[in-house]
């Protein structure tokens, strides 16, 4: 993994592969691994980008002035794509990944070519069901207390619970328990955690003021959704293709939110093909 000094802190990314340059966002309490077996099959013939977030899985901790909320990460996350001098970049988001990518698209989104929202926060699903709900509860606790609680995930049973990971992935546990290292063995992490998640409780009208801005994206879109998704509405899905002007929908079957997890191989194709139907056209 590559490490990249911004001005919040030092970020770990995964860079690899060659040809047209995706980008690609995770969620809270996630690393850039949720990518892991998408980028296998896409760095065949794109080159992939995928940065590791102050979003409470990270592995080095931010500076304590650095801004948290969900606008200062994506900043950083336009700060990442400036350092790295990235243009024409398809740039993709999962969960809070995709709040990040409409953030950015409300701030114009230079460096993006196209973007594709996979089963994302939107409108005022934010924090998203219970599992958004219950951390944003939790980061109200000092940041010790708040690792007592996070301790209870290490139970596969309790993970599996819908207020943890159970609606959020149908496959995926293994990666929701590495994902919890971090913000158990790192006091310093626990922090950025607790102050990313008390943020978090006001992300809702940033998100919907984003939304408003939606029409006015000119560039290409896709939106694809989980059929089964029971922590971000489908319909929100089918709001967000019908508000952008060059938006599609594609829906996933056998999946939960983490389509990267639940089908990499189809959201892979999914991901290959729309690229390609953009390039020719």
């Amino acid at each position: 993994m590559k490490e990249i000094e911004l001005s919040a802190g030092t970020i770990a990314y995964e860079d690899t592969g060659e040809g047209p340059t995706l980008v690609l966002l995770h969620g809270l309490m996630m690393d850039a691994s949720l990518w892991e077996n998408v980028i296998a099959d896409l760095s065949a013939d794109h080159r992939c980008v995928a940065p590791t977030l102050p979003l409470g899985a990270h592995r080095h901790a931010m500076h304590a002035n650095a801004d948290l909320s969900l606008a200062g990460v994506s900043r950083l996350v336009a700060e990442f794509l400036e350092r790295l001098d990235l243009h024409d970049v398809t740039l993709v988001g999962n969960d809070t990944g995709g709040a990040l990518v409409q953030l950015l698209m409300r701030d114009g989104a230079a460096r993006v070519e196209r973007v594709v929202l996979a089963s994302c926060d939107a409108f005022d699903n934010f924090p998203p069901g219970l599992t958004g709900k219950t951390l944003v509860l939790a980061g109200k606790l000092p940041p010790r207390m708040f690792g007592l609680f996070m301790q209870q995930m290490r139970i596969r049973m309790l993970r599996r619970l819908p207020l943890a990971f159970g609606w959020l992935t149908l496959r995926g546990d293994a990666a929701t328990a590495r994902w919890l290292k971090p913000v158990l063995t790192q006091p310093e992490i626990r922090r950025d955690a607790v102050r990313t998640l008390r943020a978090a409780a006001n992300g809702a009208g940033s998100l919907l003021a984003a939304a408003e801005r939606l029409p006015s994206f000119d560039r290409r879109a896709l939106v694809v959704w989980a059929k089964g998704d029971r922590v971000m509405p489908p319909e929100h899905g089918r709001r967000l293709a019908e508000l952008l002007p060059r938006g599609q929908l594609v829906e996933v079957d056998d999946s939960y939110t983490l389509i990267p997890l639940d089908q990499p191989t189809r959201l892979a194709q999914i991901i290959r093909e729309f690229i390609h139907t953009c390039d020719v056209s």
